[in-house]
């Protein structure tokens, strides 16, 4: 009698069974297959791709490469498992194996957090300010931070392990709410609202960076055409034409618009420089001369792409900066808001199960959002796709000439 008590007790600690939500599972498990399938592919290329293809090896990818096993590790680990108990709206798995799923969940949370305020940090710092980023962003600066991320993480998340217990309301596991107050409290606003703010705030820096480059740019064109219509000895020596002024502010504005594409690469480049800024080449022209007032043929004149494709550039930097942070946004902040407003949990299951479903699209868009976006990476995805179809095409070819 004492067994039965105690399994039926334990039956109803790791069950989140209701008649709510047994046709929403479904939808769940469909769902978290597909996030398990597609993370673990998209980040699991992104990691062979950066490994394999040398012109992949710089140091923004290397951020990359970091978001990317902090995702792996949930979409190929964790994701399973809340799969399952979705599937039998039950925790199957034990406590022990609960407080490591809890632990493993947060320092995955933490570590793309911690990555995605590096990128966008050092992106700024790149368009903003190239000797701090030159020294933060070196190779030994880089292994710090990627070390000093997981640590945070960890040693953030370890301290709650008592506290790990199996959440209903979620059908997974995660930290008590009550009994981790006011600690997960701090954590929660530190990672979540500071980290999602801090990453807001850069790229919105960066975005009037690339606006006031942009408009620096018409300026210059402008500058240039009136300049032409006029007598050489009228613009000679004078700054009101305006083409010493806008040369020399083009001058500036060239290196702010050649670092800000490491934002995105959407052309092809054979150098060995960061893949996120190989197209700042096609976009920020050749530094005029700032003492002359008429440039020479290397200079902007001589660049088609400054004068004709500046505008398009601009304007794909801006929106993936706001995709970016849109997405973040997307997948985090129901979740959070409906925590902090339904604290009795009075709200229906199923709305606390769709928002927790909605956090798992961020571990398998940021391979999209990251990597497939610069066109390097996507040819790197072919190659791989090319070589591991191999085997599969040459066995159809085969039994294709058999026949």
């Amino acid at each position: 009698m004492l067994m039965n008590s105690t399994n039926h007790t334990e039956d109803d600690v790791f069950s989140c069974y209701s008649p709510s939500v047994v046709g929403y599972r479904y939808f769940a498990v469909v769902w978290g297959c597909a996030v398990t399938f597609t993370g673990t592919v998209g980040n699991l290329m992104t990691i062979l791709a950066f490994a394999l293809d040398p012109r992949l090896r710089t140091r923004f990818n290397v951020l990359i490469v970091n978001l990317a096993a902090a995702d792996l590790l949930y979409c190929t680990i964790l994701q399973p498992i809340s799969v399952d108990s979705y599937l039998h709206l039950r925790w199957r798995s034990g406590q022990l194996w609960c407080s490591i799923f809890g632990l493993l969940l947060f320092l995955s949370n933490s570590v793309s957090i911690i990555t995605l305020c590096l990128v966008a940090v050092g992106r700024y710092l790149l368009v903003a300010k190239r000797a701090v980023f030159e020294r933060v962003f070196s190779d030994r600066g880089l292994i710090i931070l990627l070390i000093s991320a997981w640590a945070l993480g960890l040693g953030s998340f370890a301290p709650l392990w008592s506290v790990y217990v199996f959440v209903p309301q979620v059908c997974t596991c995660s930290f008590d709410r009550i009994r981790g107050r006011p600690y997960t409290t701090i954590l929660l606003f530190f990672y979540f609202f500071i980290g999602l703010g801090c990453v807001g705030v850069f790229y919105l820096l960066i975005y009037r960076r690339v606006r006031i480059a942009s408009q620096a740019l018409l300026r210059y064109r402008f500058s240039r055409r009136s300049s032409r219509k006029k007598p050489a000895s009228s613009a000679q020596g004078t700054d009101d034409s305006g083409v010493n002024t806008c040369s020399c502010e083009i001058s500036s504005q060239a290196d702010l618009t050649q670092n800000t594409e490491v934002i995105t690469s959407e052309r092809s480049s054979q150098s060995t420089q960061d893949p996120v800024s190989n197209s700042s080449a096609d976009v920020a022209p050749t530094k005029p001369p700032s003492s002359t007032p008429a440039p020479t043929p290397a200079g902007p004149s001589s660049h088609p792409s400054a004068t004709s494709g500046d505008d398009g550039e601009f304007k794909r930097v801006t929106r993936m900066c706001f995709t970016v942070f849109l997405c973040f946004v997307f997948c985090f902040v129901p979740f959070l808001l409906l925590n902090i407003a339904d604290k009795k949990n009075r709200a229906p299951q199923v709305l606390h199960m769709f928002s927790a479903n909605l956090t798992w699209l961020n571990s398998c868009i940021n391979p999209v959002l990251y990597a497939v976006m610069n066109r390097q990476f996507r040819q790197a995805y072919h190659v791989l796709l090319t070589r591991a179809a191999a085997p599969f095409t040459s066995l159809c070819t085969r039994l294709g000439n058999n026949n």
